[in-house]
């Protein structure tokens, strides 16, 4: 009996050994079948690739315009046929498609050709600064909402109003071909918020004189106007402009119908300098209680990137003191040094060469 249990426990060890074994195999050949798979795949792809590098290229057309059955047109331009698969409804006037090289026949539609520069536009980091991490122009948030959030969160209220709106949002480039390709590339990727800084720079007073630089300045205005005059402002692309000069901007891009709310960012007051100087705060150690109110009576005509450097000399002064926290005669300090550097800077004149 002995006997026969050490046998029955011996061929079940080596029974157990070669099941795992098999359920090993089974797992590799499962792996290699779906190694086999992706192979495939890859192979098609080659396949794919060859064909096309073997096959014949195709000529790139723009559409100019559709054409009934009973008409035709004469000159340079080419009238052409299309393919079935082709949504017809959608080759509209600009669109880029590719033309067969012997029949000229629309292949297939092509994406819109955009220019690096307003590509790059697109996939700037716009940093992690929200309405909430802005003090002291609670108006002006509120106005921005109304001409930006509103439209786009709650279109149905936006179109029984008829609210017109039109602004304008990101920095230009040199020539009237980027403005088109930027508003045109703003349109496809809806929801979208075009944002020009500096548009004094291009939205200046045209003169009769001037150089071929002006020149060049003003045909890019003419199309920026151009462009916001078939602009439709109750759709979801919304424009914002900012200037520090708006004295010098064109009375043509101030008109109604083009640029209707202008908002003014004045310098904060006491309340606003408070809380843009918490806002600041909460970003460094502070040692004891901070009479930040004490600091901002002290800031007059201070504003926010001011307050925010008194943040920073007040956290140079506690480094010089070899201290790890701001206390409040730091935050004095620096807020003396700053309000020092602001009355100097208004006292600067410059001699003529």
């Amino acid at each position: 009996m002995a006997g026969s249990d050490d046998d029955r426990r011996q061929a079940l060890d080596a029974y157990r050994a070669e099941l795992i074994k098999s359920r090993e195999w089974e797992a590799k050949l499962k792996a290699l079948r779906l190694e086999i798979k992706e192979l495939v795949k890859e192979y098609d792809r080659t396949e794919d690739n060859i064909k096309a590098l073997q096959s014949v290229g195709q000529i790139i057309g723009e559409v100019l315009k559709q054409l009934d059955d009973e008409r035709s047109s004469s000159g340079p331009r080419y009238v052409v046929g299309c393919r079935s698969k082709v949504d017809k409804a959608k080759l509209k006037q600009g669109t880029r498609v590719a033309l067969d090289m012997t029949t000229l026949t629309i292949m297939r539609m092509l994406p819109r050709e955009v220019d690096p520069l307003v590509y790059n536009m697109s996939l700037e980091d716009p940093g992690q600064v929200s309405f909430s991490g802005i003090g002291g122009l609670s108006d002006q948030i509120r106005e921005l909402r109304e001409v930006i959030e509103l439209p786009l969160k709650n279109p149905e209220l936006f179109l029984r109003v008829v609210v017109s709106s039109a602004i304008v949002d990101k920095y230009i480039g040199e020539s009237a071909r980027l403005i088109r390709e930027m508003f045109g590339y703003a349109k496809e990727h809806e929801p979208c918020i075009i944002f020009m800084d500096e548009i004094d720079a291009i939205g200046g007073r045209r003169f009769s004189e001037g150089t071929s630089a002006d020149r060049e300045i003003q045909r890019t205005l003419m199309e920026l106007l151009n462009q916001l005059d078939g602009f439709d402002y109750l759709g979801k692309t919304k424009i914002i402009m900012a200037t520090n000069r708006p004295d010098t901007l064109d009375p043509a891009l101030l008109r109604a119908g083009r640029l209707d709310r202008k908002i003014e960012i004045p310098l904060p007051n006491e309340v606003g300098r408070l809380e843009i100087l918490k806002i600041h705060a909460q970003s460094v150690v502070t040692e004891g209680d901070i009479d930040f109110e004490s600091v901002v009576k002290m800031s007059d005509g201070l504003n926010g990137a001011d307050l925010r450097n008194v943040v920073t000399e007040a956290g140079l002064f506690a480094l010089k003191a070899e201290r790890d926290a701001i206390n409040q005669d730091d935050f004095n300090r620096a807020v003396r040094k700053v309000a020092e550097a602001k009355k100097l800077e208004g006292k600067l004149e410059y001699q003529k060469l």
